[in-house]
């Protein structure tokens, strides 16, 4: 032990071997170490002596160890609390930390963990911690389907995350990869704290002109511009009392990036021809794959927005980086699409387990969702074997054909950009992808339109939006 204090521990669990390795671990560190069996002789203990630390299980007879958590926070005792389980889940994770415990332990732990987060508690303890924002106990919110799945470390550290932050005010910044999760962050903030009966709203920043972005955004008046037929809120207003999603905000244009600043600064907006600023009410919660460190040196990011928008960063992993993971994805995946789209429960093989965890996944959890729905869709059994994904094997790799098409891209648009300016661009080149990518896949499926939407990984709803919108030629049926 590095520390120089003693502490006084409380180890409560109603198994005698856990009781028995955390008393000897921390005696031999020089702590003093009382026993409870239970959540009432853990009360009894808590009422005839301060301690420094405490280890609550989860679940014991008596009241749990969140039950005991909340008694020592409504109390006001200094106590720092480390919840055990044998549950490593994500509800577990984000409420034990919502509630204000120090960490989280998953039975079966190593005692160099123990040792370090006594060693955190002394810490935190002689530092006078500010912990106080992190004990508001917030009323435990439904955890919706589309939610957060994962149990490895990398995951945990971000479960723990989202349940200190939750119950602030603080804006966050989530940078990763497409594909990783980033929304389905920003939706498990807002239910864990205490905005959730108000609305979520998520805007894509770099799907919208920027012109429409700005009305999207800050609303505007009747005749604001041509074809400004009726006044708009926008969605600062429409989202005030809840939290605002700006994804991909690395691509917002820079002019539209100082009049963000400046409702941040002043928490108000000017809807586009109004003269009156309106107060808001708006959690911010934005999410980028860009470097914008690098692009505030490439004067392509205001830095002072940055700073606002980055007072909590999370960083979300590659699924590269955590296939652990992978079975608890496939399962969740399976349980929620196999019914809707087939009508029976599946399984997944054993060798096509082993196929998944393998695969580099180049599209995060987006193509590992798609590629099950896929499956489902194409398998011809109730277990998924290894070939329902071989076209897992026909992925192009990042340095073949792939190359080439961007190559083709960019030729093509730095013709177009010698041109005279359109202002439809990126409208024009989406449309030229969107088409021929719809219309091969309902001819693939013989224009069955939900096997199409599952294949895309669509809605059924935005497909036949699309068909209509792109005037996309349906397939003949024989």
């Amino acid at each position: 032990m590095n520390t120089k204090r003693t502490a006084r521990v409380l180890i409560a669990d109603d198994e005698n071997s856990i009781r028995f390795v955390l008393r000897e671990t921390l005696e031999e560190a020089g702590h003093q170490v009382t026993e409870a069996t239970s959540g009432d002789e853990a009360l009894q203990a808590l009422a005839e002596t301060s301690f420094d630390l405490a280890f609550f299980d989860i679940r014991m007879p008596g009241p749990s160890g969140l039950e005991l958590l909340d008694h020592l926070r409504t109390i006001g005792s200094g106590t720092a609390v480390v919840i055990i389980t044998a549950q490593n889940t994500f509800e577990n994770a984000v409420e034990a930390m919502k509630r204000g415990a120090l960490d989280y332990l998953v039975k079966p732990f190593r005692m160099s963990e123990v040792i370090a987060l006594t060693e955190k508690a002394l810490r935190a303890i002689a530092l006078q911690r500010e912990v106080e924002s992190l004990r508001k106990e917030v009323s435990k919110q439904a955890i919706p389907s589309e939610r957060l799945v994962g149990k490895s470390p990398l995951m945990l550290d971000i479960f723990k995350t989202i349940g200190k932050v939750a119950s602030s005010e603080v804006s966050v910044l989530i940078t990763g990869e497409s594909g990783t999760g980033k929304e389905l962050v920003a939706r498990a903030i807002h239910h864990a704290s205490s905005r959730s009966a108000a609305p979520f709203s998520a805007i894509n920043t770099a799907a919208i002109p920027r012109d429409l972005l700005e009305s999207e955004l800050f609303g505007h008046e009747r005749g604001a511009f041509t074809g400004a037929v009726d006044a708009r809120a926008g969605r600062f207003r429409e989202t005030s009392g809840g939290t605002l999603f700006l994804d991909e905000i690395g691509d917002m244009p820079l002019d539209l990036q100082a009049k963000l600043l400046r409702v941040l600064q002043t928490g108000e907006v000017t809807p586009l021809g109004g003269r009156k600023a309106e107060r808001v009410d708006v959690r911010i919660v934005a999410a980028t794959h860009h470097d914008l460190e690098e692009d505030v040196r490439k004067d392509k990011f205001r830095e002072d927005l940055l700073f606002r928008l980055r007072v909590v960063p999370i960083e979300l992993p590659a699924l590269r980086n955590r296939p652990e993971d992978i079975p608890a994805l496939v399962d969740h995946f399976l349980s929620r699409y196999s019914e809707e789209l087939t009508g029976a429960r599946h399984w997944v093989a054993d060798e096509a387990f082993e196929q998944l965890v393998r695969h580099s996944w180049p599209g995060n959890v987006r193509e590992l969702e798609n590629a099950i729905k896929r499956a489902l869709v194409l398998a011809t059994g109730d277990v998924l074997a290894p070939d329902d994904f071989e076209f897992l094997k026909d992925s192009i790799p990042s340095g073949g054909s792939t190359s080439e098409l961007i190559g083709i891209v960019r030729g093509e648009v730095r013709a177009e950009l010698d041109g005279p300016e359109t202002g439809t661009l990126y409208r024009d080149w989406i449309t030229r992808v969107e088409k021929p990518l719809i219309e091969t896949v309902l001819h693939h499926t013989g224009g069955n339109q939900i096997r199409t939407a599952a294949i895309l990984g669509i809605n059924r709803n935005t497909l036949r939006k699309k068909i209509v919108e792109l005037q996309v030629a349906l397939p003949e049926r024989s």
